[in-house]
């Protein structure tokens, strides 16, 4: 238990840190820090202008860690992101130059825009942590975050990423609009200068890893992870679904519930970790049938019906009392 509540309070460090750039979007920060502590991947999906781009700067700067930018085109070519390999005159050979995927914390902007050719190219890259260029293998840093973001308004000259892809993605996130009191704030705090040029790192990169290790030892119940799998078990059977979430899925839940404990001060997984992660883990992983589409029933209403269908188990007992502390 102190083990998790020392890498609890950097995680905490963190999400008030980005806070100090980022108004009124503290549930948004704290699941980026999921995906942090799981070494998952966060696809942030809204409107230009509403604070993608700074939200991931403003984590990487809190970490102090590696960033690498990507700005995705139709023109961007795989070798772009993952790197290339060059003939150096003055050594006489070739030498391998690395893209800018080999950083800690990527923002792959726009990402629905290039080709699936160049989409395909970060699989690898995401599902395991290594880019293989000119039959040579080598690993990428950790921790390493792809955030990605795609703007839904815009849909000429963009390719939707297919549902491999999405399945990548630990969680799918939208930013939204602030309230009106979120958007006076907003202009108070960057009335006279950008409080991200003011922002110091918070974590140390060892404390990261930390809270990676961390995660695995935070006690789930068996009535819990019974109550995962019934979840996950009843997007397959539901009207309307041509494919329901995948066993990747319920593995995503699963680590995205331990370390959203970890968050909350806990060594154990509360049925009310699994409501409030069922959106941003599962929703992207099910895919509708198109007549469903046509009538306006999405993956989110799958799930609401799921939710309310599914029984919730009863509080667990915490870790230490059940004697199953990792």
């Amino acid at each position: 238990m102190e083990q998790i509540k020392a890498v609890g309070a950097a995680a905490g460090r963190i999400q008030a840190n980005v806070a100090e750039v980022i108004v009124g979007k503290g549930s948004t920060i704290e699941l980026l820090l999921v995906a942090l502590a799981t070494g998952g991947h966060v696809l942030l999906e809204d409107v230009p202008g509403t604070g993608k781009t700074m939200l991931a700067k403003s984590l990487a700067r809190s970490l102090d860690a590696a960033f690498g930018r990507i700005q995705f085109t139709p023109d961007l070519l795989p070798s772009d992101v993952t790197g290339v390999s060059f003939y150096n005159q003055k050594m006489g050979e070739f030498e391998y130059r690395p893209g800018p995927i080999f950083a800690q914390i990527i923002l792959a902007d726009e990402i629905n825009r290039a080709t699936p050719r160049t989409q395909s190219a970060l699989l690898e890259c995401m599902e395991e942590r290594q880019v293989t260029a000119e039959g040579v293998t080598r690993p990428l840093p950790r921790p390493f975050l792809v955030i990605a973001t795609q703007n839904p308004v815009e849909q000429e000259g963009t390719f939707p990423l297919p549902e491999a892809q999405l399945d990548r993605f630990l969680l799918k996130l939208p930013v939204g609009y602030p309230e009106a009191e979120e958007e006076m704030a907003i202009l108070d705090r960057f009335r006279s200068r950008n409080p991200y040029n003011d922002l110091q790192p918070v974590a140390a990169l060892a404390e990261i890893l930390a809270l990676q290790d961390a995660v695995p030892l935070v006690h789930v119940s068996r009535p819990v992870q019974q109550y995962m799998v019934d979840l996950v078990r009843a997007t397959r059977s539901q009207t309307g679904v041509e494919l329901g979430v995948s066993p990747r899925g319920t593995l995503a839940l699963f680590r995205a519930c331990q370390a959203l404990a970890i968050l909350r001060g806990r060594d154990h997984v509360l049925p009310d970790d699994v409501q409030h992660l069922a959106g941003p883990v599962l929703g992207h992983r099910i895919v509708s049938a198109s007549q469903a589409r046509l009538r306006g029933q999405g993956a989110q209403d799958v799930l609401s019906r799921v939710l309310a269908a599914v029984p919730v188990p009863a509080e667990p007992l915490s870790a230490a009392a059940e004697g199953g502390a990792s």
